[in-house]
């Protein structure tokens, strides 16, 4: 394969067309509304899921940043009055952070689906806690938290905390609960499998890896 060929990008993953994932999109209908605030230095990250996350969810939207501007952000989190609610752990370290206390998620809202917006922060664990700390408005946020998570399949990443999972698959085990449908989201969970094999076997220490 010659170095031009290896250039050319997929123009709808924008992926290297050797490594196009456009195979493993997953089309999955989905009745809460996703936005996906990405870290600048996640764009680029072959190993990353969020692009194949947003190809696969219809109504999902990607924003690039560290800090958003305060009135962008307001009328994103706001728009089409829907309750954006964020997708982030609980923590003790956030007592550290000094950040705001957090709202009350009232459980009778969560079953308004179509009202909803999942707000998921993509990045590193310090990179998405940085984001939290410098979006005052984010931390304003009613919070969703996974609990009893099953075991990631992100074996491309190393997690820094037990029971971390990857982006995709946190944000679908989120719409998971919300949605209470377990079976919906496992066709793109195994898309998701097979896209990490195949970053695993283009390894540069796999013999005739990509």
């Amino acid at each position: 394969m010659t170095d031009s060929i290896k250039r050319l990008i997929c123009p709808r993953c924008q992926r290297p067309q050797r490594t196009c994932i456009c195979g493993f999109i997953t089309p999955t209908p989905h009745a809460v509304e996703v936005l996906i605030l990405q870290h600048p230095l996640e764009v680029h990250q072959a190993k990353g899921s969020v692009r194949l996350l947003n190809l696969s969810l219809p109504h999902s939207e990607v924003m690039v940043g560290e800090v958003f501007a305060e009135p962008l952000l307001r009328q994103r989190l706001a728009q089409g009055g829907k309750l954006s609610v964020l997708l982030y752990p609980d923590s003790p370290e956030d007592e550290g952070l000094k950040l705001s206390t957090l709202p009350v998620l009232d459980a009778a809202l969560l079953r308004q689906l179509a009202g909803l917006r999942l707000v998921v922060l993509d990045g590193t664990w310090r990179k998405s806690r940085k984001m939290l700390y410098l979006n005052p408005l984010l931390q304003q946020l009613p919070r969703l938290a996974l609990r009893d998570m099953p075991a990631s399949q992100y074996l491309i990443r190393k997690a820094h905390v037990p029971g971390q999972l990857s982006t995709l698959e946190a944000t679908c085990h989120a719409l998971m609960l919300l949605e209470n449908d377990q079976e919906k989201y496992r066709p793109l969970l195994k898309a998701f499998d097979l896209f990490v094999a195949r970053q695993m076997a283009c390894r540069p220490d796999q013999p005739g890896s990509c």
